[in-house]
């Protein structure tokens, strides 16, 4: 009994992975950055490390860091519609900039981005703004789009 229960529960595991493939919903998210196709993850550096959680002199980092370039594309890892222009900081510096967008059921902020628009829909693969210079804000930081769900829960799996 306990055997069929377990099957049962894979099974509907795997057909509803199934199903929302057939519906266009992956568990991964396309390139985010020109340079960077695999959307390798920062690692650690002097400022920090970039995993969901790591510590950030008395707080956590609530999102997944992504290696990206100052001064590259930055492009829709899936089709997407924007929502809202947001501010990581909020004090204007040259890297408070960033971009809110929903799409396959979640809802994203990319932050270090300047972004092309805030509002309408983009196409998986289309260009939606540059990665800003965190290199003048953050000498040495390995640059990052830093990927964070709305919600603030761990963006990991869809890398």
């Amino acid at each position: 009994m306990r055997t069929a229960i377990i099957l049962t529960v894979i099974l509907s595991s795997v057909l509803f992975d199934e199903h929302l493939r057939a519906e266009g919903i992956e568990d991964t998210f396309g390139a985010l950055c020109s340079g960077n196709p695999g959307n390798t993850k920062r690692g650690c550096d002097r400022y920090g490390c970039g995993n969901y959680g790591a510590s950030r002199n008395g707080y956590h980092n609530l999102g997944l860091d992504i290696t990206c370039a100052d001064g590259a594309t930055v492009y829709a890892p899936f089709d997407i519609r924007l929502n809202a222009h947001v501010r990581p900081y909020g004090n204007g510096n040259k890297i408070d900039d960033g971009i809110q967008f929903t799409g396959q059921g979640l809802c994203v902020k990319l932050f270090y981005v300047k972004p092309d628009k805030i509002k309408g829909r983009v196409k998986k693969g289309e260009r939606i703004g540059i990665m800003l210079p965190m290199q003048g804000v953050y000498p040495g930081i390995t640059s990052h789009v830093h990927v964070e769900m709305c919600d603030r829960s761990d963006p990991t799996e869809y890398f």
